[in-house]
């Protein structure tokens, strides 16, 4: 389903850089829309990726590798970099249960969406909410009132492997997300 059959408006993304002269300057390198791609009919927006962590943001480096992934976009996580995600839902869609090997924030743009754990545990966030997501099994869906769509960006960052006492390392679960496997 495309954005605008979600009734959100489309959304650029604009990148800066610098001029000779070491002014700060918006990039032209790319197209200000920001592209999406459909994961399990599901919109996802892939606003920008580093592929390190600091960023290597010296000779337009960044954006070379940024415009490799929009041609062949990452798994949910970048395991040496950042990603950051618009996801746009329609009334009363909502994800698989997944859990990424990250730390993510999650904020809700539009709409209202419930955040389940594998636990049964729930919380609906509003518009401005935020979700501190430390790579734990869970699940979203748009719950906006009147059929409205929801839209929330994320920004996910790498993490160490999570142990749990008694469980040992937990991994990547993205079954059913119709992403690729994280690298």
């Amino acid at each position: 389903m495309s954005t605008n059959q979600l009734q959100l408006p489309p959304q650029n993304r604009y990148i800066t850089t610098h001029n000779a002269d070491g002014k700060a300057v918006f990039s032209n390198q790319l197209p200000d829309a920001m592209p999406k791609q459909l994961f399990n009919e599901i919109p996802f927006g892939l606003a920008y990726t580093s592929s390190e962590f600091p960023a290597q943001l010296s000779a337009e480096a960044d954006l070379a590798k940024y415009e490799a992934n929009l041609s062949t976009p990452p798994g949910l996580v970048i395991s040496t970099g950042t990603v950051c995600r618009i996801v746009d839902f329609a009334p009363h869609v909502g994800s698989p249960m997944h859990r990424t090997v990250s730390l993510d924030y999650g904020v809700v743009l539009e709409g209202e969406v419930e955040l389940s754990l594998d636990s049964g545990e729930r919380r609906i966030l509003k518009r401005g909410d935020v979700a501190v997501q430390r790579a734990t099994n869970h699940a979203w869906k748009n719950v906006s009132p009147d059929n409205g769509c929801a839209r929330m960006l994320y920004v996910l960052t790498p993490c160490q492997p999570v142990q749990v006492e008694g469980l040992g390392l937990l991994g990547e679960a993205v079954d059913g997300i119709g992403v690729k496997a994280s690298e």
